[in-house]
């Protein structure tokens, strides 16, 4: 068994656990909203809204993750669907976003809530993915959230370039065949494209596969609701 987890690193308390560091990311989101609503380009408007508020660099990774467009909100809000639409239907995962967000929410990293409503976090996956302490919670939470709500398929996609990818779709399917869960994983090279071409429903916080994507739902939202979970929370409002 390893020790690792992917909680928050050294100086993220400096940079997100106080009310002044988190006033002035809320006002960071509102001048990022205004500039990309006028179709500044992503890395301009964060570097220009960065500046502006002195952020640091892990500062600036939560306000992209945070932002959005005025169009690119209405657009994801149209095609969010509610819970009760996930009855019976085959569900698409984007397994490394998701686990991974699900990993730092439970080790107590901070998370942080874009204007769409989705969490995010800010860790990823650099090339290789390394399974931490709170990989099987996590998998536990999104079985509770599958059998809840009566979904007929849960099909988890993970990025096959990344390294043990193999193992962790070994976990999924091993998990899914000692509990009886109709659940399929799958690898591929470009997962976000797959997932957005997909006729199912999403589930992932990645804003490309939002804007592209047909119909997705918010998993993580609903869990820290529906499960109760303590979180280190950022909220834009």
């Amino acid at each position: 068994m390893n020790n690792r987890n992917r909680g928050k690193n050294t100086g993220d308390d400096t940079l997100f656990g106080s009310e002044k560091q988190v006033s002035k990311l809320k006002l960071a989101v509102e001048d990022m909203q205004y500039l990309l609503s006028r179709d500044y380009p992503e890395k301009a408007a964060s570097d220009l809204v960065g500046n502006r508020y002195r952020l640091k660099t892990r500062q600036i990774q939560a306000l992209r993750g945070m932002s959005a467009s005025d169009v690119q909100l209405h657009n994801r809000q149209l095609k969010h669907v509610d819970i009760s639409d996930l009855k019976e239907k085959t569900i698409y995962l984007d397994g490394f976003n998701v686990i991974i967000l699900l990993e730092s929410l439970l080790s107590e990293a901070y998370v942080f809530e874009g204007l769409d409503g989705c969490i995010r976090d800010l860790s990823g996956v650099h090339g290789t993915y390394k399974r931490v302490n709170q990989t099987l919670r996590a998998v536990e939470l999104i079985a509770s959230f599958y059998r809840k709500n009566h979904i007929q398929k849960l099909v988890w996609i993970f990025d096959q370039p990344v390294s043990n990818s193999g193992r962790i779709k070994q976990l999924v399917l091993e998990y899914a065949e000692q509990n009886r869960l109709n659940w399929e994983a799958d690898l591929q090279f470009n997962p976000d494209k797959f997932l957005a071409e997909s006729s199912g429903i999403i589930i992932s916080s990645d804003a490309w596969i939002l804007d592209h994507c047909k119909e997705w739902f918010n998993l993580i939202g609903y869990l820290i609701s529906e499960e109760n979970l303590s979180v280190n929370l950022i909220k834009t409002k």
